[in-house]
């Protein structure tokens, strides 16, 4: 399987590090199976930090399948009512659960952010939410959380706005 993971810099070597905020899936070390995506993601992260080229590395990893054979991995097929609670307490830092070497699913990306503080102020239920959520075009994400689990990532190359690097 191919993943890409979008940033301000060349990331050769994955490695966790803290975040200054809380993301979908928690602490790990994000990618994800859509090109586009990450290129978009890579463009916000350089916006936000200002500095360095918007740049999308790519990995060759096992399929998740394999994957499940050596590691803890949690998948969610859709956005559906455990993937919002797994989500919304990522986001609120407040998941107390178990650990996981690799998660993967949908994104909830943050056009799609005021569903979550309507969810979260109790305007919409679990289920408004989701059904909010479904109309929009998730992409997906693939969460390494472990230093166990990026060991499996083999890095392939990297690109930028300038083409090839």
């Amino acid at each position: 399987m191919i993943l890409y993971h979008g940033s301000n810099v060349i990331v050769e070597q994955p490695r966790l590090v803290k975040q200054n905020r809380t993301l979908d899936f928690g602490y790990g070390f994000y990618t994800t199976t859509n090109p586009s995506q990450a290129a978009s993601f890579a463009g916000k992260v350089t916006e936000r930090r200002e500095t360095g080229i918007p740049c999308v590395s790519t990995y060759e990893t096992a399929e998740i399948k394999e994957l499940r054979k050596k590691l803890n991995i949690l998948v969610f097929q859709e956005a559906d009512e455990k993937w919002l609670e797994f989500v919304f307490t990522n986001r609120n830092a407040s998941y107390t659960g178990d650990t996981y070497d690799i998660i993967f699913g949908p994104v909830a990306n943050d056009t799609i952010y005021r569903t979550f503080v309507a969810y979260e102020e109790g305007i919409l239920t679990k289920k408004e939410t989701i059904a909010r959520l479904k109309v929009r075009k998730l992409y997906n994400q693939m969460v390494f959380a472990t230093e166990r689990s990026l060991k499996e990532l083999v890095y392939k190359g990297q690109y930028s706005e300038e083409g090839m690097l």
